[in-house]
């Protein structure tokens, strides 16, 4: 099986240090360090990846 990761939208240029890529999986979805690309990676349900996207998104992990 081939896997595509693709880089996130909200990553910056090529000098950006904090970029990641997805890719999906049959286990879920994989979520690596785009300046790493051999390194670990982490897989998650995509369920749990759309939750914590939305909390993101609605600011809830925002520091004050």
């Amino acid at each position: 099986m081939t896997i595509y990761w693709r880089k996130s939208s909200r990553s910056g240029s090529a000098t950006d240090e904090a970029c990641v890529e997805l890719a999906a999986l049959p286990e879920g979805v994989g979520v690596r360090d785009s300046k790493d690309p051999e390194g670990g990676r982490l897989v998650v349900d995509r369920a749990q990846l759309g939750s914590l996207l939305q909390t993101i998104k609605d600011g809830a992990l925002n520091q004050a």
